[in-house]
């Protein structure tokens, strides 16, 4: 099996070592290089080509946001793993929404990191559910009550396409989901498959932003 590229992003070289000791050791994986801030991320990520970047979010120079928007739009298929000290970061969902396919907090243990990088390189946000939604339930801005009418919700979509994205942004997985609408996995699957095509989101993560932003649901208590 190919291992995964790795580039690590960060400013703090103890952390970048130790990111890289965390993943050098396991066959899968194969860190290529390390970069000091965002601006050597994008210059290293041209050069290296690797296929998952775990890029720190707030770095001086080039910020991991403003990197990870720049991957994006030059090397789509790379993929970004975001790292905050914070659980709760603004950055976080800014950088969900330039393109980052995971978040994670740096005192993740060493085999959520491993699982998040496999995540991301399959093309999956590699965002816990519930961690996910307390992020975009405090940063996202919705509409207020005095707030004018929302945009009305994308009218391709069908009863049951909303309701799995509601079930989505609340938090389930897809196992939640099906036993919540009593139908088969493969069923949800479908129904996210459509969902996503529709509202020309990625990921589930884009997926949950675009449902805060339209006001399809609301940040609670």
């Amino acid at each position: 099996m190919t291992p995964i590229r790795i580039l690590v992003a960060d400013d703090q070289p103890l952390v970048r070592r130790g990111l890289t000791l965390i993943l050098s050791p396991d066959p899968s994986f194969e860190v290529v290089g390390e970069a000091e801030d965002g601006a050597q991320a994008v210059e290293l990520a041209h050069r290296l080509r690797p296929d998952v970047v775990v890029m720190d979010i707030r770095m001086p120079r080039l910020d991991g946001v403003e990197a990870t928007r720049e991957l994006a739009r030059t090397l789509p298929d790379c993929r970004v793993l975001a790292l905050s000290t914070f659980d709760l970061d603004e950055y976080v969902v800014a950088a969900l929404r330039a393109g980052a396919h995971g978040f994670l907090p740096k005192d993740v243990s060493p085999e959520e990191l491993a699982t998040a990088v496999r995540t991301v390189h399959t093309g999956e946000a590699a965002v816990a559910p519930r961690l996910l939604t307390r992020l975009l339930s405090t940063y996202v801005r919705t509409p207020g009550p005095t707030a004018p009418t929302p945009p009305a919700v994308n009218p391709d979509l069908t009863p049951r396409e909303i309701e799995v994205w509601r079930l989505i942004a609340i938090g389930l997985d897809n196992a939640a989901i099906a036993a919540a609408m009593d139908i088969s996995h493969s069923t949800v699957k479908n129904h996210i498959t459509n969902l996503f095509a529709k509202l020309d989101v990625r990921d589930r993560a884009q997926a949950v932003i675009a449902a805060y932003e339209s006001a399809l649901v609301t940040p609670g208590p």
